[in-house]
Parts: structure tokens; sequence; C-alpha cells
């Protein structure tokens, strides 16, 4: 019987926007000694969408979670690190899952001048519509313009 010693091929990284307010998106990504990303109200379904190797953005519509308090800026970026999505206690009976992701540094960027540009925007007067999923595959040239908006450095997210 011929066995085949070849390992399996590993899938291509793929880059996804989540969706949190400012100071949610923040706090994963300034969580020591690994930052972290939580999406959908802490579910873990979408989360097994994501894999290590996947390259993750965080856009916020908002400085808090459901406010009104405009802000539309990309907040972090980094990329989602080995290991399953996992539980984890905040407290008063909530615990969210979780993966790890090491950010990169960044500067924060605004969406407007990037949303004629976008691939995933095929609307621009419905250019909101996909945020409402809370997490969203985009293409590798998308994540590359919001790497580029934020200043981020394109080789330590593979995007060089």
């Amino acid at each position: 019987m011929k066995t085949d010693s070849q390992p399996a091929p590993q899938r291509a990284a793929k880059n996804w926007i989540a969706v949190a307010g400012a100071e949610h998106a923040r706090r994963g990504r300034d969580a020591a000694p690994t930052g972290f990303m939580q999406v959908c109200h802490g579910k873990r379904g979408p989360l097994q969408r994501v894999a290590p190797g996947d390259r993750v953005a965080y856009y916020a519509p908002a400085l808090t979670m459901g406010g009104t308090d405009k802000l539309q800026r990309f907040v972090s970026i980094g990329v989602v690190q080995p290991g399953e999505p996992y539980g984890f206690d905040t407290g008063g009976g909530f615990t969210p899952f979780r993966r790890d992701v090491a950010y990169v540094a960044a500067q924060e960027a605004a969406i407007a001048p990037l949303l004629d540009v976008f691939d995933f925007v095929e609307d621009r007067s419905r250019w909101g519509y996909k945020f409402r999923f809370g997490l969203f595959e985009v293409t590798t040239a998308d994540m590359r313009r919001i790497a580029v908006a934020m200043d981020a450095p394109l080789g330590a997210l593979a995007l060089a």
C-alpha cells in the first residue's frame, strides 16, 4: 500500500475585519502577555472560521459598544496565533470565546478615505452593511490597503 509522505498543504492565510467598539478592540490589542480577539458577543462559531496565520484588522464604528459617538476607524491589526478558540471568564457569569493575536504597532486610521478603493464595498451608499456581521473576510489587497493606511509593518503581517 502506497502512503503519501507529503504533509497536507496549508491553506493560504485569510484576511478578516472584526467589528467592536474602540474600547473593546484596544483592550484586546493591549492585553499582556498576548493580545486577543473576541467577536460577535463572545460567540465561538465565528472564531472557528479564523485560523492561525490569518490577519485581522479591527474596525470601530464608535468608541463604546453600541455607542452613538462615531469613530469609524481601524484601531488594530495583527496575525492570529496558534491555538483554538478558548473561553475566558471575565466575571459576572460571562465567559466569551477568544483567539490569541499578535498585534503590530500601527496608527489608527479613518475608513472614509478607503471606501472608494475597497474591493468589499459594492455600493458606496451602503458601505456599512457588511460590518453588521461582526466578522467578515476581505481580500489580501483590502488588508494591505488597511495596513498601509495604518502605517503598519507589512513584513510583520506577511503582506510585503
